[in-house]
């Protein structure tokens, strides 16, 4: 009796205090840390870059044309002058390189939102149509982006499980090989994500193209689709293609008088985004578990967060 009751003992805890009994497991050894832990596990950081291709459009339309310095077009002759009764669709396009830091946090693995700052390297050319063009004071702009960010996600590992519950539905829970087969898809690693994104903002015009050229009052808005490959719990690569829209105003001599001016980017972009660790890496002497595991009651991680925390076949290679 002695002797079983001694091994009922060790059980509860190995040599390096592990615990082998199933309980809550908490962040730290205290509530105000472990809500903290808690809450900062919620929170990512990211960084991105990328290109777009953006077009310029103004319909042009004036009582007095010549307050704009519009007509002069490269290697043409000069064409009739316009009057109060001409609109002319003036276009052009070019290449940005836009550059952004951010933070994100994501509510039950269904809403991420968020918001950061960005940096925008921007040629110019100038807008034309038919026989006219409107020159920019500079052909390369440099702009300063602070946005907002909301994210629905639309298919992920949670979303994959609860599709193959349904598909695998129509077999009844004695079929033993159909349910086995739903299980073992559902325990397999899905490492993929999929985020439709709606983004708004302000642009601040470091570089601007033009002094006449100022920002409306309305804020920047885009619309985009995410999708995200995880690398570990904590870290993932992340792609994104979209569309954002700006609108300008091109102030006349005469400053109750502008242009409306408006501006498509079709943006991609790729980046890293590391979740804040809410979970201390293990430093107990002579541990060498790489899984999540407890030190009494207190979990704790034993792999870096670009590695898998709870691996599964195929995944245990170094910590």
């Amino acid at each position: 009796m002695y002797f079983l009751s001694t091994i009922f003992v060790f059980s509860q805890d190995d040599i390096f205090g592990i615990d082998t009994k199933a309980r809550p497991s908490r962040k730290s050894n205290n509530e105000l840390g472990n809500f903290t832990r808690n809450v900062v596990s919620m929170f990512s950081v990211e960084f991105s870059g990328g290109g777009a291709y953006y077009n310029h459009l103004m319909n042009f339309n004036s009582e007095i044309p010549s307050q704009y310095p519009i007509g002069q077009y490269r290697n043409l002759d000069l064409p009739r002058e316009l009057s109060a009764e001409d609109t002319v669709r003036l276009t052009s396009g070019n290449y940005a390189y836009p550059v952004n830091l951010g933070i994100r946090m994501n509510l039950f693995n269904t809403i991420t939102i968020g918001g950061g700052y960005g940096r925008e390297f921007g040629q110019a050319s100038f807008p034309r149509g038919e026989d006219y063009q409107l020159p920019f004071d500079r052909e390369r702009y440099t702009f300063d982006r602070y946005y907002g960010t909301v994210g629905l996600v639309l298919y992920d590992a949670r979303k994959r499980a609860k599709f193959l519950n349904w598909r695998y539905r129509k077999y009844a829970s004695q079929n033993i090989y159909m349910q086995g087969e739903k299980n073992q898809r559902i325990r397999q690693n899905y490492p993929w994500r999929f985020i439709a994104e709606g983004e708004f903002g302000n642009l601040i015009l470091r570089q601007n193209l033009d002094q006449r050229l100022l920002q409306a009052d309305q804020p920047f808005y885009s619309v985009a689709l995410r999708i995200e490959r995880d690398f570990s719990e904590y870290a993932r690569l992340f792609v994104k293609a979209g569309a954002e829209f700006r609108n300008f105003i091109y102030q006349a001599e005469n400053i109750s008088e502008f242009q409306n001016l408006s501006q498509t980017l079709y943006v991609a972009q790729v980046g890293i985004s590391v979740s804040m660790p809410g979970t201390k890496r293990c430093k107990v002497p002579g541990c060498g578990v790489v899984m999540k595991h407890l030190h009494d009651g207190v979990e704790y991680r034993g792999s870096s967060i670009f590695r898998f925390q709870n691996r599964k076949v195929g995944q245990w290679y170094g910590n």
